[in-house]
């Protein structure tokens, strides 16, 4: 933690300036991921979310993207705490506290109607208000669109969640399968035309995904959207009422 401290006070102290247009010099290897993206989901991902989505009844898949998103709070309120956002760490807490107990480990969420909804927060995001530049975008086998700043915060992120150590028990991987895998898969299903219509119906998917995903990050950050797209690849635990 002191060398994470060290690091945030070695950056610079003002955001980066709103970066605008496309640097993608690794285009070409970025169009061959994305391709072998497309196929994936084409065979894998998409069969698994129809017959998930068609066959689990909607209110246990609600509780399961619940569970999955109660698990992804320690790590929120960790990013939080790094941008020195306390007052979004105190509510994140709130939130995981009410939510574990009175919510059954996370499956209800009586915490939003008490209005403790979620503050996102993850390491990229922390990269950023520490005044990291954006970098150039970068297409990632399996998990789409991202940034060199993004690729190296979801890493920060996945080796330092706080509930990692559950990893190391047998019931502990189910868990960790269930809340990382869970919530993308209702979300492909949830939105499958929208999805479809950016990956098969575009007349260049690639681009389509690189513009959509470099605006809308850009504005959770933010920035200003320079046009309101659908981004394929959202954070399923995002809150569009969450400050």
């Amino acid at each position: 933690m002191i060398g994470v401290a060290s690091l945030a006070l070695l950056a610079a102290c003002a955001r980066p300036e709103a970066p605008t247009g496309i640097n993608d010099p690794n285009e070409a290897q970025n169009r061959e991921i994305h391709q072998f993206n497309v196929a994936v989901d084409r065979h894998v991902y998409r069969p698994v979310a129809m017959a998930y989505g068609n066959n689990v009844p909607k209110p246990v898949r609600s509780g399961l993207d619940n569970f999955a998103s109660n698990l992804s709070l320690p790590s929120a309120i960790m990013n939080n705490v790094l941008q020195f956002r306390i007052g979004e760490a105190a509510r994140n807490t709130g939130r995981f506290v009410v939510n574990s107990t009175v919510g059954l480990v996370g499956f209800f969420d009586p915490a939003s109607q008490i209005g403790l909804t979620i503050a996102e927060a993850d390491f990229g995001e922390t990269l950023y208000v520490w005044g990291f530049s954006e970098g150039p975008y970068v297409e990632m086998p399996f998990l789409g669109p991202s940034t060199s700043r993004d690729t190296a915060g979801f890493f920060v992120d996945f080796f330092t969640d706080p509930l990692g150590f559950v990893a190391f028990s047998q019931e502990g991987r189910y868990v960790l399968a269930v809340s990382g895998a869970e919530p993308y898969v209702d979300y492909r299903y949830e939105n499958r035309d929208l999805i479809d219509s950016v990956l098969y119906d575009s007349a260049d998917s690639y681009a389509q995904t690189r513009q959509i995903y470099l605006q809308n990050r850009r504005f959770e950050l933010g920035g200003e959207a320079e046009t309101d797209y659908f981004d394929p690849y959202e954070d399923p635990y995002a809150d569009p009422y969450a400050e």
